[in-house]
């Protein structure tokens, strides 16, 4: 359903890919944070705890939709400081087959909605009609 193509003349994405083709229904998900069910901060100024509860809140998005993290054609980063990305995609990598990892755009921000939010990831799925 999703195909990967390395596009001629562009240099090769380092943990993603340039081009993903889906055929399907599309699944968006809104930016996601690091809030638990009741609302809370989860990881205040801990980047990794912040990126685990935004990958989770994501997983079960992409549940409600009818999709996984396998049907991921496109992630998109805010960052409030791209020193985090790292933790960042160790907690991705926990979720997606690195080796078709989904098209991605990081982006730093001067803030978030919430001053304690150190970063929000949207997605956007495909998955079959």
């Amino acid at each position: 359903m999703l195909t990967h193509i390395p596009p001629d003349g562009v240099a090769p994405g380092n943990g993603y890919s340039h081009v993903v083709v889906g055929e399907g229904r599309l699944v968006v998900i809104s930016g996601q944070v690091a809030l638990d069910e009741q609302g809370n901060v989860v990881g205040e100024n801990d980047a990794a705890a912040q990126a685990r509860q935004v990958f989770e809140n994501l997983r079960r998005c992409l549940a409600a939709g009818g999709a996984t993290f396998a049907e991921v054609a496109k992630f998109t980063f805010y960052v409030t400081d791209v020193a985090i990305l790292p933790e960042v995609r160790a907690a991705r990598d926990a979720y997606i087959d690195t080796a078709r990892a989904p098209a991605s755009t990081a982006v730093q921000v001067a803030a978030l909605y919430r001053p304690e939010l150190m970063l929000e990831v949207e997605a956007l799925a495909v998955i079959p009609w």
